[in-house]
């Protein structure tokens, strides 16, 4: 008895060449892409647009040793401890936690931060962080719930007024500006 149902083979067609039965025939070729002669930015293609900013993850579960540099977006789920500098947005998550300092454009801390974050644009505060040492900022925002100890410097223009003192505390615009 059979297992399986055997079927004879097919007729072959000899009006076809033998090496042309052979080979499996191909499906009829894709008509060419029409080129695209509209370059407004919405119909541009991704290449040609500005360059996509990527994002690196550190899943939660991680423990990493180290320093990070780049120009990427850096989100930190797990423990990270070491230096971050970033010309992009640094995220630590509720749970995660990063020992060391961070330089980056915009951070936003919902985790546990242990360390200054110096020369960022924007520090946000949510309200499950803890955020342990001094932070320069050119604005901060502190939602009600969250716990720092450390010293604030923000709003200020540029670092030159805040670094030339004249001795007495001030800075020397300052000191202009009072007399």
């Amino acid at each position: 008895m059979a297992i399986f149902n055997q079927t004879s083979p097919a007729k072959k067609d000899e009006s076809t060449p033998a090496f042309a039965r052979d080979v499996p025939q191909s499906p009829a070729p894709a008509p060419a892409p029409q080129a695209n002669t509209d370059f407004s930015p919405a119909t541009m293609p991704r290449a040609t647009q500005a360059a996509e900013v990527k994002e690196s993850l550190i899943a939660s579960g991680l423990t990493i040793e180290g320093k990070i540099e780049g120009a990427g977006h850096v989100r930190i789920a797990g423990k990270f401890k070491g230096d971050v500098n970033v010309q992009g947005d640094l995220t630590i998550e509720k749970g995660a936690k990063l020992n060391g300092g961070v330089r980056a454009k915009k951070v936003i801390v919902a985790g546990e931060l242990e360390g200054n974050v110096e020369s960022a644009e924007r520090v946000e505060v949510l309200d499950t962080a803890v955020l342990t040492g001094d932070v320069k900022a050119g604005s901060l925002t502190v939602a009600a719930g969250s716990k720092i100890r450390g010293n604030v410097e923000c709003g200020w223009e540029s670092k030159e007024s805040t670094s030339k003192s004249n001795g007495n505390g001030h800075s020397k615009a300052e000191t202009e500006l009072a007399s």
